[in-house]
């Protein structure tokens, strides 16, 4: 993938493709909650979105208890089951919004299957939030998405010192309407982000490929361990083909990131404990940087979602989210397993 104007918010990325390239038309935002108001405002009042139930909190809080004030109708709705994707299309259905892998239960959905499910309604656009798979291992647009979208904060960037939304479309039409209204609204970013994001791209292949590296690893490390119950990473080569939807992820990506969610043994003070002992992984919501990050996400990212909704998801007290950075595996597997030997240890918490 290349960027060229990067200190305009109005870029030209070049997907590559097996059967050659094709130029789509992109756009960069202040970050990624820039760019999902701004697709938003694609819709009028009395309009449906049917979103991915399981996403980004900030995504969830957006429509749940923004969006939804200026008159359009939020669906949450299970988008890896075709089927309640084509019960949910309404005559008001307008947008139909998916993450995959999802935040932070790592479900595949997939993006071929929605995009036929929602095109044969008509005039109903697919966006997908890319951020986990990057543009490195994951092409929503060559899969019949109409939009894709990236926090470029996370992997497109790559550093930790960059807050970034990135757009990109196959439509002149739907390219001309996201930029009016990025003009009109103003959600653009500094010319100074945009330079740092534009470094960041030109070790995308060389990162994402030790963040894959590195993210096997801890997932086939965390999946033979007796303190954890259960791991979930969407792996589609041999090794960790325990994800459900194992299949869909070789079909459908070329890698994986080094974003890996697990169940810890025990209940919540356990997690905590866990957390508190990491030497390595740092504690912190972000994710796609350089450096390891843990974090919970029922207390953390995904607080603002009702507690209804994250015991229906599973996002319990005891689910960790990690993002595994590009540090020395070994370092990286030994604090995992002193952390979670500490959190199990009598009296630890």
């Amino acid at each position: 993938m290349e960027l060229s104007g990067c200190s305009d918010p109005h870029l030209h990325v070049h997907h590559v493709q097996a059967g050659g390239s094709r130029q789509a038309l992109g756009l960069a935002f202040a970050s990624g909650l820039a760019a999902t108001m701004t697709i938003t405002h694609l819709l009028k009042s009395g309009d449906q979105i049917i979103c991915m139930d399981d996403v980004y909190g900030g995504t969830n809080r957006y429509f749940r208890r923004v969006a939804s004030e200026f008159g359009l109708k939020i669906s949450f709705v299970d988008c890896s089951k075709i089927k309640l994707l084509e019960e949910a299309i309404t005559p008001e259905t307008k947008l139909v919004w998916i993450e995959t892998p999802t935040n932070p239960r790592l479900k595949m959905i997939d993006i071929e299957a929605c995009a036929h499910t929602v095109h044969k309604h008509g005039d109903i656009i697919l966006v997908v939030d890319n951020t986990f798979m990057s543009a490195y291992f994951q092409r929503p647009l060559a899969l019949g998405a109409d939009i894709c979208m990236y926090s470029a904060t996370k992997y497109m960037n790559g550093h930790s010192d960059v807050v970034m939304g990135l757009v990109s479309v196959n439509s002149e039409s739907l390219h001309d309407k996201l930029r009016f209204l990025q003009n009109s609204i103003g959600a653009v970013p500094s010319p100074f982000d945009c330079y740092l994001c534009n470094r960041g791209l030109k070790t995308l292949q060389v990162r994402m490929q030790k963040h894959f590296e590195n993210g096997m690893a801890v997932a086939q490390f965390l999946e033979s361990h007796p303190l954890v119950e259960k791991v979930i990473y969407p792996d589609f080569i041999p090794g960790l083909p325990s994800h459900p939807q194992h299949e869909l992820a070789k079909r459908q990506c070329t890698g994986c990131p080094g974003m890996i969610t697990f169940y810890i043994k025990g209940v919540l003070q356990h997690a905590e404990a866990f957390l508190k002992n990491l030497k390595l992984f740092t504690l912190a919501e972000s994710l796609g940087g350089y450096e390891s990050l843990a974090e919970l996400p029922a207390i953390m990212t995904h607080a603002s979602v009702p507690k209804d909704h994250r015991d229906a998801l599973g996002i319990s007290d005891t689910l960790i989210r990690l993002s595994v950075g590009l540090e020395d595996k070994e370092d990286l597997l030994g604090d995992l397993d002193q952390a979670l030997k500490e959190a199990h240890r009598p009296n630890a918490r």
